[in-house]
């Protein structure tokens, strides 16, 4: 937070139904207490009384809400200078002064007034930053709750089909697919699939696209040996096939809505200038990509070093000490979704990136777990792509390689690559 001259400073403590403000100005040196409702009219009439008050005058606004409508009612009122303020930190705040925890919604208002005063390099200031890269960044976290219900749909779809239609679970390895949402609809039960003849059913598969000729004839033979139903009784299949029928087409919803998604943040994410410096992340494709230039976002200045990145992002783990005991545990409070799509590609990495799945597999041998290792590889990565991003440089894995054969990395015996490979990449280096 920059030490300027505010006419005023705020503290909102914020609810579904009311903020609590506490205002405090600086002139007169008094204190005023207001509660207004959450209607976007009321809001307007709350900073409209600020501007007939303080005129132009930039006014200290601080608020328990990193994300969400109060900041972004608030984000387009050039008077308004927002710090946003993790809740922990009010929270400890509080009991640091009040042992006996005791909490009101103006108590907290305060709080977060007394913190920018006091406080003031420990807080800092929104800025709203590239419209593209803030649009994508609502894009990707909606889709991402689309497939969050395109798999709570699909579980449901698998558990009501296990009380009377197994069987159709053992015909498709995908359940979360058009095909298959079209097959429960046109053969809602094992009966219905036999009683189609293979000309009909290769015809359904042929015209969804559904595998070769050949996956089509296993697929066909698998129906015809099917045997009986589950069960017969019609007080379980009936209820049970109406349920699933209403699932499959809440699910043929989501799949639409999420193909409409992955072309609008495609088009999107194509606009930006970061959109190939992303794209060269091994193992990052259509869907991390974008995902991953939102974690970085725009503004170079954003992060001053690597470290900063990976604590911010959550990936950076935190020492503790006490006495005589350290020790080092996972980061507690960060963007859940953004430490979320690091490890995911950083995962993903392992598939394409030979000196990421050598890395992993040392940190296997020497004992660690899968997320040890995954989180371990993040560390190495959050550096890597940290310097690609600082020197708008798309990531090299040539260039990488050849910085551990220069550095004799201990990594570079686990990779698999000959000594004239070696050579021959420090070689191309020096060129």
């Amino acid at each position: 937070m920059t030490t300027e001259n505010y006419v005023a400073y705020i503290g909102i403590d914020w609810a579904d139904r009311k903020h609590d403000i506490a205002l405090y100005d600086c002139a007169s040196g008094t204190w005023q207490e207001t509660i207004i409702q959450t209607r976007p009219q009321d809001l307007l009439d709350w900073v409209n009384q600020l501007r007939v008050r303080y005129g132009e005058g930039r006014i200290a606004v601080a608020m328990e809400q990193k994300r969400g409508p109060l900041l972004y009612a608030l984000c387009q009122y050039d008077n308004l200078v927002l710090f946003p303020v993790n809740p922990r930190t009010v929270a400890n705040y509080r009991k640091a002064f009040q042992p006996s925890r005791a909490k009101s919604d103006p108590v907290d208002a305060r709080l977060l007034v007394e913190l920018m005063q006091k406080h003031p390099e420990k807080l800092e200031q929104w800025v709203a930053g590239c419209p593209k890269t803030r649009a994508l960044r609502q894009w990707v976290e909606s889709r991402r709750m689309l497939v969050g219900e395109k798999v709570r749909l699909t579980n449901r779809i698998i558990a009501s089909l296990k009380t009377y239609f197994p069987q159709v679970l053992d015909w498709f390895e995908d359940k979360d697919t058009f095909v298959f949402c079209a097959f429960i609809e046109q053969f809602p039960s094992v009966n219905a699939a036999q009683s189609a003849t293979p000309d009909q059913l290769a015809q359904f598969f042929r015209s969804h696209q559904a595998g070769r000729k050949s996956a089509i004839m296993r697929r066909i033979q698998q129906i015809q040996d099917a045997g009986t139903p589950l069960t017969r009784d019609q007080s379980i299949v009936v209820p049970a096939q109406a349920l699933t029928q209403a699932l499959t087409a809440l699910l043929k919803v989501v799949l639409h809505q999420l193909s409409d998604f992955n072309a609008k943040i495609a088009k999107l994410f194509e606009t930006l200038p970061d959109a190939e410096l992303f794209s060269s992340l091994p193992g990052a494709g259509p869907h991390l990509a974008p995902r991953l230039l939102v974690a970085f976002g725009a503004e170079r200045s954003r992060f001053a070093s690597a470290q900063a990145f990976m604590s911010y992002v959550g990936i950076a783990p935190v020492k503790e000490e006490s006495g005589k005991k350290r020790w080092v545990h996972w980061r507690w409070s960060c963007p859940i979704f953004l430490r979320q799509t690091f490890v995911e590609w950083v995962n993903q990495s392992r598939r394409f990136s030979t000196w990421a799945q050598a890395f992993y597999q040392q940190q296997k041998r020497a004992g660690k777990t899968h997320q040890t290792a995954i989180r371990a590889l993040a560390y190495k990565w959050g550096r890597i792509l940290w310097r690609c991003w600082q020197d708008n440089t798309p990531y090299n894995e040539e260039k990488y390689l050849a910085a551990l054969a220069r550095k004799k990395s201990p990594l570079i015996k686990h990779l698999g690559v000959a000594d004239s490979d070696i050579s021959g990449l420090k070689a191309s280096q020096k060129e």
